[in-house]
């Protein structure tokens, strides 16, 4: 048994206390990294139970259900937070990152309880590698609903759009990084490798964009 709950306290514990102790604006980021750390452990449970329900194995499990189930829970706390408060856009994209960075934390951590951790280059590579992947998947449906949310016809059919990106660029991302060897660290590279292409590219373009607007 890996006893994934008692990681979850003891990692949880500090941060709830920090709450009480924070000013409002890193009282909400410590609320959603939290979030995200709590949503991952749901998801674990969700993954586990449909696994066994259908008789999947572990590879299986991590293409058909794992990007499903997590992409559709790291968006809950962004979905709920949008529909009783109704934030400004501009705190929108640092809540779902802080959502994702827990997420992604806490999924590091339990990979870390049930895996070989002697090769420093490998956890180093999958640590940045799976961070990024769930920022990545979290900044592509809220940078998409930022420009749908405000049309009510079009909030759900552009909110599950946009998830269904995110599902396939996190399926894609499990069957590379489930393959041995060379395949597994391009997969790891991939989500990197994405964001520093976006950030080339805005570099270039938003000048451009601005300039014309």
């Amino acid at each position: 048994m890996n006893y994934i709950e008692n990681i979850y306290i003891c990692l949880a514990a500090p941060m709830i206390v920090a709450i009480f102790c924070l000013d409002s604006y890193r009282r909400r980021m410590m609320v959603f990294l939290l979030s995200g750390m709590t949503m991952c452990l749901l998801s674990s449970y969700i993954n586990t139970f449909i696994a066994y329900a259908y008789g999947m194995d572990t590879i299986i499990a991590s293409v058909e259900i794992s990007p499903t189930v997590e992409e559709i829970m790291k968006l809950l706390p962004v979905i709920f937070y949008l529909l009783v408060f109704e934030p400004p856009k501009n705190r929108m994209i640092g809540n779902t990152i802080t959502v994702a960075i827990g997420f992604a934390t806490f999924e590091n951590v339990c990979y870390l309880l049930g895996n070989d951790t002697s090769n420093i280059q490998h956890l180093l590579i999958r640590g940045f590698g799976t961070g990024t992947m769930h920022v990545v998947t979290g900044l592509v449906v809220m940078f998409g609903m930022q420009s749908v949310w405000e049309k009510l016809w079009l909030r759900l059919a552009g909110t599950l759009g946009l998830l269904t990106i995110s599902i396939i660029f996190h399926a894609s991302f499990n069957i590379m990084v489930s393959q041995p060897g060379l395949l597994a660290n391009i997969g790891y590279m991939f989500p990197i490798v994405t964001v520093i292409f976006v950030l080339i590219m805005k570099k270039r373009i938003g000048p451009v964009i601005k300039a014309r607007t």
